[in-house]
């Protein structure tokens, strides 16, 4: 059955083991959490020299999972629970004798196949393990760029929930996380245990300086700066800005130009908004409450007409940077002439 991680790990914590795992999708961070557990605490470290096998994928013979499926079938050496985990599973490409094995599941065995992309579900093994009721299937997707704030939010509760702490993340610093980490949840969770872990005692915040110091992303050079620069009206900071990320590899124009061109698209919906209370605003664009004074101010600054042009400016700024009409054109240059366009 298919089932979400926070699920599948309450009933690892309470030790109640299924006797297949199917553990795939394009995001390894929640297929790697539950493999991990079960590789560390289904067994007891005695138990796992004698009844714990990991099998790659790519050195089963013939590429069948056969092998996997006659471990599976054996009695437990200590005459408790055998653990058989496939890693790479996505390099095999005989599957019966496993679709077999449904048939007569070894109650005694935790068979873990971690599969990296999606198996095709409407396919014969795959269709039967998804319906399965002894099996738990979780499939982890990529999140998607405007997904990533939340989700870092959301790991600041969980940490508060789970260690009983009180610990706040200033509002401008999960967008400045997003922007500088992307999708990968194993860097993201990374970096925000490296915030966290590197606090100095009696900080309960984790701010632009804290960032700067263990993460590197400059307090005052980043995407949020150059944004609030420009909702400001303030060209001399929006360039000094615009002129570090033509000069730096960490800031990529055409990664720069995704917050810019949300940014503006969501002002441009506030500006047709017809009610305008700041919970409304934050329900319809989907962001912190805190940012609703920006809209706020940026609508005063520039009107709808003026964002239009924008959004075309930005669009027209990554076609030119994929090579549309533009021969030679640099990030620097292209930075400068953008910078000027938006603010004039």
């Amino acid at each position: 059955m298919i089932q979400k991680f926070n699920d599948i790990m309450r009933s690892l914590q309470a030790g109640t083991y299924a006797p297949i795992y199917i553990l795939c999708g394009e995001e390894p961070y929640y297929s790697d959490r539950v493999y991990s557990f079960i590789a560390e605490n289904a067994l007891d470290e005695m138990a796992r020299e004698f009844d714990q096998q990991v099998l790659y994928g790519r050195d089963l013979p013939g590429a069948d999972i056969s092998p996997v499926i006659g471990a599976a079938r054996g009695f437990a050496m200590m005459g408790g629970r055998k653990v058989i985990i496939v890693r790479e599973a996505q390099a095999i490409k005989k599957w019966e004798a496993l679709e077999a094995y449904l048939s007569v599941i070894m109650p005694q065995t935790v068979l873990v196949i971690c599969y990296n992309g999606k198996p095709d579900k409407r396919q014969g093994v795959w269709k039967k393990l998804t319906d399965h009721p002894q099996v738990v299937w979780l499939q982890s997707d990529k999140l998607r760029d405007y997904e990533v704030e939340k989700w870092i939010n959301a790991y600041i509760a969980d940490y508060n929930a789970s260690n009983g702490g009180t610990l706040k993340i200033d509002p401008r610093i999960a967008p400045l996380l997003a922007d500088h980490l992307g999708t990968d949840l194993s860097a993201i969770v990374g970096a925000l245990q490296k915030l966290i872990d590197g606090r100095p005692e009696g900080v309960n915040t984790i701010d632009a300086a804290l960032v700067e110091r263990n993460i590197g992303i400059s307090k005052d050079y980043n995407i949020m700066e150059l944004q609030a620069a420009l909702i400001r009206g303030d060209v001399a900071k929006a360039n000094r800005i615009a002129q570090y990320f033509g000069g730096s590899k960490d800031h990529p124009m055409i990664r720069e130009l995704a917050p810019l061109y949300t940014f503006f698209s969501n002002l441009l919906m506030y500006h047709y908004m017809p009610v305008k209370a700041p919970a409304v605003v934050a329900k319809e664009l989907g962001i912190n409450p805190y940012f609703v004074r920006d809209y706020e101010t940026a609508a005063k600054r520039y009107p709808a007409g003026k964002v239009f042009l924008i959004i075309g400016y930005l669009r027209e700024t990554d076609a030119r940077l994929k090579g549309v009409n533009n021969p030679s054109a640099k990030d620097p240059d292209l930075w400068k002439e953008l910078i000027f366009k938006i603010m004039h």
